[in-house]
């Protein structure tokens, strides 16, 4: 038997070895903004739900509770104007980056296969791809979505970002009905990653914000062909959990399922149980929500000020920042002030002169940050 490695990109993160010493080496400590990693408590109702059925001996379902996907269906109506959604629709996920790495090769997908992601992209949509054997094309919108770049011009799978990780451009609804119709024409299934939903800031007097690709006005009443993957990582502070969940068309939900039955891929009942409240409880998301806006508030006019130019950055968890020089330079002149950021090159190579700087990091540091900038 002769054995072929996967081959996959390098993890991005592990390049950043030697620039997070020389962070760690100033006085007053790093301030790591190099990855979106939550760091505030877990809502005590959120706890306490977990703890709930931590005597309960059995499997869990890897479809979910009845009562997580009703919180599901709820939360999506009453948070994002989802309405309509079937609960056997629903699926949990053990996070979504888990979802996202696999559904190409959950969907059957292979070397005959290509999959579309953003020119800005979560690395993860190309590395399931290729766990899948799958070609990857990027695409910087509908202009490139052409037979010259795809081949046939009928990929499988396209993936979406709104609002954007890293860039938190917010695609707006004309956009993504465009997205769905050209889709459909061609029986492409359209996969929406919507972590980053609900945290939405400066957007245009007007603008309704960011809108899931399950919103009537986006697809026209029907979810065929739709896919929406969301996770309580950073609205709930549960990225430890390993909570997500995916959602849309009855019959591609169903697909799933019965692969990941198969599988074994089950969000732990204690899990099931935490997502349960988490999705029920709108207070404790508001409350951080509110807390990511006051961080927000004081590290972008530092960053500006520090004579960076700030690209879009209108919702999610990110500053998209440039002074137009490679990235590298611009990780280095941050890690010099013992701030980590990302270069903004892992996202694609069109983001070779910006860097990702997280706002997920306690006040302290925040303030840390703004200070060295200033």
């Amino acid at each position: 038997m002769s054995r072929q490695p996967l081959k996959l990109p390098t993890f991005p993160w592990d390049s950043l070895a030697g620039v997070s010493q020389l962070a760690r080496r100033h006085l007053g400590g790093i301030v790591d903004l190099s990855v979106g990693t939550p760091v505030d408590r877990v809502a005590l109702v959120i706890q306490d739900a977990l703890s709930s059925v931590a005597e309960e001996p059995g499997y869990p379902a890897t479809w979910g509770t009845p009562a997580l996907r009703d919180a599901v269906v709820a939360a999506m109506s009453r948070r994002h104007g989802v309405h309509g959604l079937n609960p056997d629709a629903v699926l949990p996920t053990i996070g979504s980056k888990e979802l996202i790495a696999w559904l190409p090769t959950l969907l059957g997908l292979g070397p005959a296969d290509t999959v579309v992601v953003p020119g800005l992209a979560y690395p993860t949509y190309e590395v399931g791809a290729r766990l899948a054997g799958a070609q990857v094309v990027r695409a910087d919108g509908l202009t490139l979505l052409g037979p010259a770049t795809v081949g046939s011009g009928r990929p499988a799978v396209i993936f979406v970002n709104s609002p954007s990780n890293p860039t938190g451009a917010v695609l707006p609804v004309e956009h993504l009905r465009k997205v769905v119709d050209w889709a459909r024409e061609r029986g492409t299934i359209v996969v929406s990653d919507e972590c980053y939903l609900g945290l939405s800031w400066d957007l245009p007097t007007g603008d309704a914000g960011p809108v899931s690709v399950l919103h009537p006005e986006v697809n026209g009443g029907r979810l065929d062909g739709l896919l929406a993957v969301h996770s309580l990582s950073k609205t709930s502070s549960l990225a430890g959990y390993r909570a997500g969940f995916v959602t849309g068309d009855p019959s591609l939900v169903a697909e799933l399922l019965e692969v990941r039955k198969h599988a074994g891929m089950i969000v732990p009942r204690p899990v099931q149980a935490a997502m349960t409240v988490a999705l029920t409880d709108d207070e404790h998301a508001q409350r951080q929500r509110e807390l990511y806006r006051q961080r927000r508030a004081r590290l972008l006019p530092a960053v500006q000020s520090a004579g960076f130019r700030v690209d879009h950055s209108e919702a999610g968890l990110y500053l998209w920042a440039t002074r137009e020089e490679p990235c590298r330079d611009t990780v280095e002149w941050f890690a010099r002030r013992g701030i980590l950021v990302a270069p903004g090159e892992f996202y694609g190579p069109s983001g070779r002169q910006h860097v990702r700087i997280a706002l997920t990091a306690t006040d302290e540091r925040i303030d840390a940050a703004a200070d060295r900038l200033g």
